[in-house]
């Protein structure tokens, strides 16, 4: 099982990951896209990468701004699982556009 990060190391890793925020108990970030399709596909694009992950986000859909919040709920807190899917979601929503 994952062990949950320290509130250093957390800290540590957001300093490397654009637009994330948070502490142990989780990760986020938004992000707007150019209109709702675009905004849907993004997600259907995340959904396929946690599923190869077998590791989920929570995802909060608001028209076409996505919030994206990452926290392994099995040991309460954030783990390298949850940097890992950050920096492919990342990567999603950076070949947007």
């Amino acid at each position: 099982m994952a062990d949950v990060l320290t509130a250093e190391a957390v800290r540590d890793e957001l300093g490397g990951l654009a637009g994330w925020s948070g502490d142990p108990a989780g990760i986020t970030r938004t992000v707007e896209l150019a209109d709702f399709p675009e905004a849907i596909a993004v997600v259907d694009r995340v959904a396929v990468a946690a599923e190869e992950m077998d590791h989920h986000p929570d995802i909060d859909i608001r028209w076409r701004t996505l919030t994206f919040r990452c926290v392994t709920h099995s040991v309460g807190g954030v783990t390298r699982r949850d940097l890992e899917l950050a920096r492919r979601i990342d990567d999603i929503v950076g070949s947007v556009g």
